[in-house]
C-alpha cells in the first residue's frame, strides 16, 4: 500500500487529508484502529527517537509523545520500588527491560503523557502491553508484537486502539520536503549520529564525568533531537525527567524542563507517597491531584469540601521550606540543550533541579559567562558543536 486516506488532518476542518508515498509502500502496516494525521506525526517522529536511543545504548526504549514532541523518554534500565509506586506500575506484573523504559518514559511527567502516542525500540511483549492496558493512550508503533502482547492492545478502546508495525528495516530518502503555505520546503534529513565522540573534553574546570552521566547526557541529545524546539531536557538514569519544548526562550525552556524534573523527584518525596486516596480514585485523577498538591495552587485541593472528595484524610500542606529541602536531595542530573545558553542564567536554573553535566552546541559570544557559571557549582559541560533544531 503506497497511501492511506485519513479522517482529516490537525483539525476537522482540514479535509481532505491522507498519508502517501511518491514512490514504494508506506513503510509501515495498521494492525488495529484508525490513526490520524497527528498520530502518524507522533508514531514516526517516536520510531526515530527510540530506534537511535536503541542504537546508541544497546538498551531497549520507548517514548510516550504528545503534539509532536516526546512527554518522556527512557531506556530499560531496571525501576526501583519507589518509581514502580509513582508510576503505578501492577506488582503482578514481571517486568522486562522494554515494559521498564516504556513504564519510565510514561511515567516522567504523566499529565502530559496523558493520550499519548507511544513508541517502542523493539517487540512488544506482554509485561509492556499489560502496562499500556491500564494507561489512557492513542496508539503505539512498534517492530513487532507477541501474540498475546497483541491480544492484549487489542482489547483497548473497544478494539480501536490503534496499532500500528513499522517496517524496522525501512531507510527513508536522504532529502525530505514538506510544504508551508503553498510553498515546497526541502532539506538533507538529520542523520548525523548522536554519540559519547560528541562529547570530546569538558570544556569546564570538572572535566570528570561516569559513563552513566554520558549515557544520560546521549539520551537528553537523541530526544531533543525529535523535541520541537527550543527545547532541553533533563536526565536522570536513563529516563527523561523534565522536557521543555517549543519556548522561544531559553530560559523560559529551562525552568519549564526544570519545574518538570522537579515535580518528578518532588513525587518521590515521604509527603506525596503517604497521600491517602479514597479507594476510587483513579490513577488520572491521582495525577491532577499530586500535580495540584506540590504546586503553589494546593488549597485547590486541601480546602475544606474538597479534599474529602479525594483523600481518606486530609495532607499536611507541604511547604516551600519541605519542598526546597526534598530538592536539595536529587543530584547527579544531566542537561542537554538543543542549541547554546546565551545567559548563565540557564545554569543557575540547573544547578537548582540538580544538574551536574551539562551538554551544549557552545557557540554564544557569551560562552565564558557560561563557563564561569558551571565552574561555581563544579558542573561538567561539554560542547557537541552540533545544533538539534526541530521544526
Amino acid at each position: 500500500m503506497n497511501e492511506m486516506e485519513l479522517k482529516y488532518g490537525c483539525n476537522p476542518n482540514q479535509k481532505p487529508s491522507k498519508v502517501f508515498m511518491e514512490n514504494g509502500e508506506l513503510p509501515f502496516e495498521v494492525l488495529c484502529g484508525k490513526p490520524g494525521y497527528i498520530n502518524l506525526l507522533d508514531a514516526l517522529n517516536g520510531w526515530q527517537l527510540v530506534r537511535e536511543l536503541r542504537a546508541a545504548t544497546g538498551l531497549p526504549a520507548a517514548t510516550s509523545f504528545k503534539h509532536v514532541s516526546p512527554a518522556g523518554a527512557a531506556v530499560g534500565l531496571p525501576l526501583s520500588d519507589t518509581l514502580k509506586k509513582i508510576y503505578f506500575v501492577d506488582e503482578d506484573i514481571e517486568l522486562t527491560p522494554l515494559a521498564n523504559a516504556y513504564a519510565r518514559a510514561r511515567g516522567a511527567d504523566r499529565m502530559s503523557s496523558f493520550g499519548d502516542f507511544i513508541s517502542l525500540s523493539d517487540c512488544c511483549d506482554k509485561a509492556t502491553a499489560q502496562l499500556i492496558k491500564h494507561e489512557v493512550s492513542d496508539g503505539i508503533i512498534a517492530p513487532d508484537y507477541t501474540d498475546e502482547a497483541l491480544e492484549i492492545l487489542k482489547s483497548k478502546r473497544k478494539g480501536n486502539y490503534n496499532i500500528i508495525k513499522i517496517n524496522e528495516n525501512y531507510t527513508p530518502a536522504p532529502i525530505e520536503r514538506k510544504q508551508v503555505f503553498g510553498v515546497t520546503f526541502e532539506q538533507g534529513r538529520n542523520e548525523l549520529e548522536i554519540n559519547e565522540a560528541l562529547l570530546g573534553e569538558a570544556v569546564t574546570n570538572n572535566k570528570s564525568v561516569t559513563e552513566a552521566q554520558k549515557r544520560d547526557l546521549i539520551i537528553s541529545l537523541i530526544t531533543l533531537k525529535y523535541t520541537q524546539s527550543n527545547s532541553v531536557c533533563y536526565v536522570k538514569d536513563g529516563q527523561a525527567i523534565g522536557i521543555g519544548a517549543g519556548q522561544q526562550s531559553r530560559i523560559h525552556c529551562t525552568r519549564l524542563a526544570g519545574n518538570k524534573a522537579d515535580n518528578w523527584w518532588l513525587r518521590q518525596s515521604p509527603q506525596v507517597l503517604g497521600l491517602d486516596f479514597l479507594d476510587e480514585i483513579g490513577k488520572p485523577d491521582r495525577d491532577n491531584a499530586i500535580d495540584v498538591y506540590i504546586s503553589d495552587e494546593y488549597m485547590d485541593v486541601l480546602a475544606d469540601g474538597v479534599w474529602q472528595t479525594k483523600f481518606k484524610t486530609r495532607p499536611n500542606v507541604f511547604t516551600a521550606e519541605e519542598k526546597r529541602a526534598w530538592l536539595d536531595k536529587n543530584t547527579d542530573v544531566a542537561l542537554g540543550s538543543d542549541a547554546f545558553f546565551p545567559f548563565g542564567d540557564n545554569i543557575e536554573r540547573a544547578h537548582k533541579s540538580g544538574v551536574t553535566v551539562i551538554a551544549q552546541p557552545g557557540g554564544s559570544i557569551r560562552d565564558d559567562q557560561v563557563i564561569e557559571t558551571c565552574n561555581r557549582f563544579n558542573m561538567a559541560m561539554f560542547f557537541t558543536g552540533l545544533r538539534l533544531f526541530h521544526h
